[in-house]
């Protein structure tokens, strides 16, 4: 395990008894702020979504779970770590094959809305790429600037005869 994977942890999701996942939550959190296990665990998330419910003809919105009977844990897998979660009342287990818990992986943390995670691009201006997704699937171009901050490329695709600069984001391309 390297440094910064130590330092950073890994999200790990947790199965719990329906409609414990708030008491999971801050039962947990207590635990950590008892026993100063900052250093292993570091936040605990029910990740929520805003609907909007209609109820006797008025609408209103109102905060839903977006994983029913799960809670997401970003902490460093340690056998006092595990050990606290397992133990911990309205928590069924770690989601993963038997009883290792495995990690998402940051397409994971991304698609699910956990956290933000910035994607490293492999490739610079100048460098030719195939757009993998969106409506110029499989069209190729060429960098010619980098957004890091937006986690955007301008690149120059050829369209009808012709280059025609396009805004894609980082996940949309692929160097060829």
């Amino acid at each position: 395990m390297s440094d910064l994977e130590n330092t950073q942890g890994k999200w790990y999701v947790i199965h719990t008894y329906s409609g414990y996942e708030n008491k999971v939550k801050a039962n947990l959190e207590k635990t950590v702020e008892n026993r100063s296990l900052h250093d292993l665990i570091f936040e605990i998330k029910v990740p929520m979504e805003e609907q909007i419910e209609e109820k006797n003809g008025r609408r209103k919105a109102v905060l839903r779970k977006i994983y029913p009977g799960y809670v997401m844990v970003k902490m460093i897998m340690t056998d006092e770590s595990w050990y606290i979660i397992r133990n911990t009342r309205g928590v069924t287990g770690f989601v993963g094959p038997g009883s290792k818990p495995i990690p998402l992986t940051d397409e994971e943390v991304r698609a699910m809305g956990v956290e933000y995670i910035p994607i490293k691009l492999d490739a610079e201006i100048g460098d030719n790429v195939r757009v993998i997704s969106g409506p110029l699937e499989n069209f190729i171009g060429s960098i010619e600037e980098i957004y890091p901050d937006k986690q955007k490329v301008k690149v120059l695709v050829s369209m009808f005869g012709r280059d025609t600069p396009v805004e894609l984001e980082y996940h949309q391309i692929q160097k060829i």
